[in-house]
C-alpha cells in the first residue's frame, strides 16, 4: 500500500539496518513499502520469472537477513530486500502506446500506468522462489525525476537456515546480489538469543554439600528432560562428558567449567560457577604433583628436568636447591610457571615441563615449588640417586624370585594327581607304585537281573577304557560252561599274582544274604568238626563263581591280607539293604557307584608294594581245607576234608594258564 512519508521511512530503515547489524524487525509476515510516486503496492508469490513491462526498471538492489518478529518471545529469519527502480518518463510511455494503439484515448490508465517488478532468491541446494510487487505509476508525484525506491519484506524462507548463502536478483538478471545469514554462534551472543529457539539452552546451577561431600546439578529450562552435561578444566580444555547429576567435592576446582546442552541442539551453555571459591582452590593445590629426572646434554653437560600437573594452570615459581639438613636455594635457577606452554595429558591434567641446564648433580640438587595463594611451598622434590647397576641387580633378582615361584606352581599343577595317589597310599600302609594297570578280575551278584547285568557290563567296559585288562564273568560264560565256574575262577589266579592285581565283588540285597547263609554253613562245618561229628552232605560251596569267591576272601581274611586282594561295590540305581555288610566282608574297600568311581579308580591304579619274604601267591593254594588254605606240600589233604571242598573232576594239582575274555 502507498502513504505519504513512506519514501522517507523505507530509507531510514535501509540505513538503520546497514548500520546497526542484525536486529529485529516489527514484522512476522510478507510486507512491501513503496516510495511517493508509486501506489497501489501488493505482492503475489511468483512461480515463474515472467518478462515485464518496460514502465520501470531494476537499476540497484540490496539485501539483508534480519530477525522477524512482532512479539520478543519468537523469532525467525526474513529477508529484506531494497530495491532502486528507474521510472520511465510520460512522452517514453505516451510514444509507446501511439505506436500500438493509434485510436486509444488519453485515458486515466494511460497517465498513470500499471507496472510490476519481480525479484527471485534461492539458496544452493534449492529452487528460486520469487515474489511479484505491483503498483501504479503517478509520474506527478515523483520526488525525483524518473526515480523511485520498493523495500520488501519476505518473512517466510524455505530453505534458509542460519549461515545459509542466499542469491538474491531481478527477472531481467540485470541485478544479482548474495548475501549470507548469521550464523547461530551470532545470533546467540546477542541479546536476540532470547526470542531464537535454537538459542534457548539449559542453566546450570550448583548447589554444593558440603556435608555429603559431593555436588549436585540443578537445571533450569522449558525442557523437561535432563539436558547433555560435560566437564572441562579451563575454558579452552577439553570437555569430558558427564552423565551424573552429582559431581564428587574433591574434584571441584576453580577452573573446572560445565558446559549443558540438549540432545540434537548445536547451541551449549557453558558456565564456571566455582571460580571464586576457597575449597575450588584448596582442591586444586591438593592435586599438584611433581617429578623430576635428569638428563643429558648436548654438549655432554647434565641438566635436570621437572614435571608439574595439576587440574588447573597455576602462576608461581619453581628453582633449584641443595640437599642437606633443609634445602637451601642454589643461586640463578628460578622458573616461573606462568611463562612457557601449559598441555592437558590424557587424565585430564595441565601439565608443564621445565628444564634447568648445567646442574652440578654431585651437589645432590632438588626442586622447590611455590604456588601462588598457598600459604606454603611444595617440596623438595629430588632424582633417585640409586645407582643404575644396583637398581638392575634387584630387577633380576625380583624377576628371578618370580620365575620361580611361577615354575615351582606350573610343576605343582603338572603333578598334583600324581602327589595326591602317593599321599593316598601313605596313609594307607606306605609307598606305593604309581601309574602300572593291570588285570581286574569283575565278579557279579548271585542274582543278577537284566539292571545288574547292564550295570556290571558298563563297569567293565569303563575299567577297559582306562586301561585295565579286565575279565568279567559274564563275558566268559562260554569258558564257564566248558571247565565249570571254579575252574574259570582259578584261571584268572595265576595273572592275579604275577601283576598284583584285584578282584572286584559286585553286592546286592541277594549276595549279603548268600554271604551270611556261607557263613553259617562254614561256622557250622567247623563246629562238627570240632565236636569230631560226621560232616552233612551238603551240596559243593563252589557251586557258582560268587561261592567260590567267599571261600578265598575267608582264606586271605585267616591271612590278614583279604583287603589287599579284593575291593566291594554296590550301585545306587539298584539299592542294596542298608543293613550293615556281612561279617565275612567287613574290612573290604566299598565304593558305591558312580558316585566314587574316580575313587576306585584310584584304588585298582595303586600296587601295593611290600616284603615279598613269606607272600603267599595264588598258584601255592590248594583246594579242600575249610578251615583256611594251605601251602603246597607233599602232603595230601584230608579226605573227609577235602569231601566238603571237593569239585568233580578237577585236579588238585592241576596248573592252568589265564583266560582272555573275548
Amino acid at each position: 500500500m502507498f502513504l505519504p512519508g513512506w519514501f522517507m521511512w523505507g530509507v531510514l530503515l535501509t540505513l538503520c539496518m546497514s548500520a546497526c547489524g542484525l536486529e529485529i524487525s516489527g514484522y512476522d509476515s510478507d510486507e512491501v513499502i513503496c516510495s511517493q510516486g508509486l501506489s497501489e503496492c501488493s505482492m503475489m508469490d511468483e512461480i515463474l520469472s515472467l518478462p515485464e513491462n518496460n514502465v520501470v526498471n531494476v537499476q540497484n538492489l540490496t539485501a539483508s537477513i534480519k530477525l522477524c518478529s512482532k512479539s520478543n518471545e519468537s523469532c525467525t529469519l526474513c529477508l529484506v530486500i531494497d530495491t532502486e527502480l528507474h521510472v520511465h518518463s510520460d512522452n517514453d510511455v505516451e510514444d509507446e502506446g501511439h505506436s500500438g494503439f493509434e485510436e486509444e484515448d488519453d485515458s486515466e490508465e494511460r497517465r498513470n500506468p500499471k507496472a510490476s517488478v519481480t525479484v527471485c532468491y534461492k539458496t544452493a541446494p534449492s529452487l528460486p522462489t520469487c515474489k511479484k510487487v505491483e503498483f501504479t505509476v503517478n509520474h506527478a508525484a515523483l520526488t525525483q525525476q524518473n526515480r523511485a525506491k520498493m523495500s520488501m519484506v519476505i518473512a517466510k524462507l524455505p530453505g534458509v537456515s542460519f549461515s545459509s548463502k542466499v542469491s538474491v536478483y531481478s527477472s531481467k538478471l540485470l541485478v544479482r546480489e548474495e548475501v549470507v545469514a548469521p550464523s547461530l554462534d551470532e545470533v546467540c551472543s546477542q541479546e536476540l538469543k532470547k526470542c531464537v529457539e535454537e538459542c534457548r539452552v539449559p542453566e546450570i546451577r550448583p548447589v554444593i554439600h558440603e556435608e555429603k561431600n559431593y555436588v549436585e546439578l540443578w537445571f533450569d529450562g522449558k525442557n523437561d528432560s535432563l539436558p547433555s552435561v560435560c566437564i572441562q578444566y579451563e575454558r579452552n580444555g577439553t570437555c569430558q562428558t558427564w552423565n551424573r547429576v552429582i559431581i564428587p567435592l574433591y574434584s571441584v576446582t576453580h577452573c573446572m567449567c560445565l558446559m549443558a546442552w540438549y540432545d540434537q541442539q548445536y547451541v551449549r551453555s557453558l558456565s564456571c560457577p566455582f571460580k571464586d571459591t576457597d575449597l575450588s582452590r584448596r582442591n586444586t593445590w591438593q592435586n599438584v604433583s611433581v617429578s623430576v629426572g635428569q638428563g643429558q646434554m648436548n654438549n655432554n653437560g647434565t641438566m635436570l628436568w621437572w614435571n608439574l600437573s595439576a587440574p588447573c594452570r597455576l602462576e608461581g615459581e619453581v628453582w633449584l636447591c641443595q640437599k642437606h639438613n633443609s634445602c637451601s636455594e642454589i643461586k640463578g635457577f628460578r622458573q616461573q610457571l606462568s611463562l612457557g606452554t601449559w598441555r592437558q595429558n590424557s587424565k585430564g591434567l595441565w601439565a608443564k615441563i621445565g628444564v634447568f641446564e648445567d646442574v652440578n648433580l654431585n651437589l645432590s640438587p632438588c626442586v622447590m615449588v611455590k604456588i601462588e595463594g598457598m600459604g606454603h611451598e611444595l617440596g623438595p622434590f629430588c632424582i633417585d640417586n640409586t645407582p643404575a647397576a644396583l637398581r638392575w641387580r634387584w630387577s633380576l633378582l625380583i624377576a628371578g624370585v618370580m620365575l620361580l615361584v611361577c615354575l615351582t606352581a606350573l610343576i605343582f599343577c603338572l603333578i598334583h594327581d600324581f602327589v595326591k595317589k602317593w599321599v593316598w597310599s601313605w596313609h594307607h600302609g606306605g609307598f606305593v607304585k604309581i601309574g602300572r594297570k593291570g588285570h581286574v578280575v569283575l565278579l557279579s551278584p548271585p542274582d543278577v537281573d537284566d539292571g545288574v547285568s547292564e550295570s556290571v557290563c558298563r563297569l567293565g567296559s569303563m575299567l577297559c577304557n582306562h586301561g585295565f585288562n579286565v575279565s568279567v564273568d559274564q563275558w566268559s560264560r562260554k569258558e564257564q560252561c566248558t571247565l565249570g565256574p571254579l575252574l574259570w575262577l582259578y584261571s584268572q589266579l595265576p595273572e592275579l599274582n604275577s601283576q598284583g592285581k584285584r578282584v572286584v565283588v559286585v553286592l546286592t540285597h541277594k549276595a549279603m544274604e548268600r554271604t551270611e547263609e556261607w557263613t553259617h554253613q562254614h561256622k557250622e562245618a567247623i563246629k562238627m568238626k570240632g565236636e569230631d561229628k560226621a560232616l552233612p552232605q551238603i551240596c559243593s560251596p563252589y557251586s557258582d563263581v560268587f561261592t567260590a569267591i567267599l571261600c578265598l576272601i575267608q582264606a586271605e581274611k585267616q591271612l590278614g591280607r583279604a583287603g589287599e586282594r579284593f575291593i566291594l561295590v554296590k550301585f545306587d540305581s539298584h539299592p542294596s539293604s542298608d543293613r550293615n555288610l556281612p561279617e565275612l566282608l567287613q574290612g573290604l574297600p566299598l565304593f558305591k557307584l558312580p558316585s566314587q568311581t574316580q575313587a576306585l579308580l584310584t584304588e585298582l591304579s595303586v600296587g601295593r608294594t611290600g616284603r615279598r619274604s613269606g607272600r603267599k601267591t595264588w598258584t601255592e593254594w590248594k583246594w579242600g581245607d575249610t578251615a583256611g588254605w594251605r601251602t603246597k606240600s607233599k602232603q595230601r589233604p584230608d579226605k573227609e576234608k577235602a569231601s566238603m571242598c571237593k569239585y568233580p573232576g578237577v585236579d588238585k594239582n592241576l596248573e592252568t594258564t589265564p583266560l582272555k575274555h573275548p
